[in-house]
């Protein structure tokens, strides 16, 4: 029989080695993933990491941030308020090579994150955590290696992009247990350096202020307000130029964040764009069905909060920064990562569980490029009609995800109640 010294003794080395076993499942499943965009050409890898970095360059340089392109053949502009070229400086100070190395590292982190809190049901199942040792770091790993094969996810990685940064920091304002930090604050951070973070804004002001007004959710909506305000208001005091660059020209055309009818747009305009109506029928049309989409998703988030289900919530509002946005681009629909924890649930349904591995398998695939091949088939009647619906795959299943979260998941959830994880002051 061990005696208690003995025990006692052994804890804090089976503690620190329990996440090795994990952590290697990673790096090896992840490599194929990740090697191929770190080695390729410098003007082929992570190229919005390097327009990131031009913008805290040109910054430090003193040139103005919104005039200048990387160079050929990308092209590209920096497409972001001025505050994201003063955040951008530290990775302006390292080499390329460290910059991508230290980049991709937070995306990893920041995925592991992400899959923490949308999974955090299933990973903090009392029958789950009493178990110990490896298996919940290794079921962690596990889910962080599936959602990186996301096609969202994996754009991530190819083209260095913040987005699943924004994710973690909304998603951890909403349901992390107790936060160091004042909640709002995060949520006022991704608003302020990539604006469609936004939404949560209303989401807080919807759920915070009214009928079943809640005020830790009031709270977090004036922290928010106050967070990205003072960040958009600081620019204009240390980069003025910039500053009223970005705000009164940059933001103003559409046409800087690249060719808006493009398969990559996957929101609800760039869909309708790809329908080439008259431009006054599309704006029409796009508003009317922003007005609806938007009614339908906060309406169902706020229910959603109010019925215990945070993740879902978060999910829901998340959607919404895609679809409503006027461009949305395929590795904006990181909040798939949320989007799979809401459905998955704490993991008893089954039901739920083979709906969520479908929808993950979904976006695995490369729905969109599938429509512009069967375009590009020419086959009468299937090639314009088949193919331009495929061809907006990505988005129309957002759509069908708002349904999944917002009515079938509150049904389905009636025999399986033990997944609502209500949010903590």
């Amino acid at each position: 029989m061990r005696n208690g010294s003995t025990v006692t003794g052994r804890a804090p080395w089976a503690r620190l080695l329990a996440p090795l076993p994990a952590l290697l499942v990673v790096l090896v499943a992840l490599a194929p993933l990740v090697l191929p965009w770190l080695g390729n050409v410098d003007d082929q890898r992570l190229v919005d990491l390097d327009v990131y970095r031009t913008g805290g360059r040109e910054l430090l340089e003193g040139r103005p941030v919104y005039d200048f392109m990387t160079p050929a053949p990308q092209l590209l502009p920096f497409t972001y308020p001025p505050i994201a070229a003063m955040l951008a400086t530290p990775l302006a100070m390292m080499s390329w090579p460290v910059a991508q190395w230290v980049w991709t590292g937070l995306i990893l982190l920041t995925l592991a994150v992400t899959v923490r809190y949308a999974f955090r049901p299933a990973l903090e199942r009392p029958a789950f955590e009493r178990r110990g040792g490896w298996r919940l770091p290794l079921l962690l790993a596990l889910l962080t290696v599936a959602c990186a094969y996301l096609m969202p996810i994996r754009d991530q990685f190819r083209f260095g992009q913040v987005d699943i940064l924004l994710v973690a920091l909304c998603l951890a304002d909403c349901v992390a247990p107790r936060p160091p930090w004042p909640r709002g604050l995060l949520i006022g951070l991704a608003t302020a350096v990539k604006l469609t973070p936004g939404v949560f804004l209303i989401y807080l002001l919807l759920t915070g202020f009214g009928p079943g007004a809640r005020k830790e959710q009031r709270d977090a909506f004036l922290m928010a307000a106050f967070t990205a305000t003072l960040l958009t208001v600081l620019p204009f005091l240390v980069i003025p130029s910039d500053a009223a660059d970005f705000w009164f020209g940059a933001l103003l055309d559409p046409e800087r964040l690249g060719a808006n009818a493009a398969t990559t747009n996957q929101s609800v305009r760039g869909m309708l764009i790809r329908l080439y109506l008259p431009d006054q029928l599309t704006s029409l049309l796009w508003l009317a069905l922003v007005a609806v989409i938007a009614w339908s998703g906060f309406r169902h988030a706020r229910r959603a909060l109010l019925d215990g289900h945070t993740t879902t919530a978060v999910a829901l509002v998340g959607l919404m920064a895609v679809l409503l946005s006027p461009v949305a681009w395929i590795h904006h629909l990181a909040w798939v990562v949320v989007v799979l924890g809401a459905l998955a649930g704490d993991g008893r349904d089954p039901v739920r569980v083979r709906v969520a591995a479908g929808v993950w398998l979904y976006y695995v695939l490369p729905v969109p490029w599938w429509g512009v091949t069967i375009k590009a088939a020419e086959i009468p009647v299937l090639s314009p009609v088949v193919g331009k619906i495929v061809q907006n795959g990505f988005g129309l299943g957002a759509l069908v995800l708002v349904w999944l979260l917002g009515v079938w998941l509150p049904r389905r959830r009636a025999a399986f109640p033990g997944d609502a994880v209500p949010l903590k002051a």
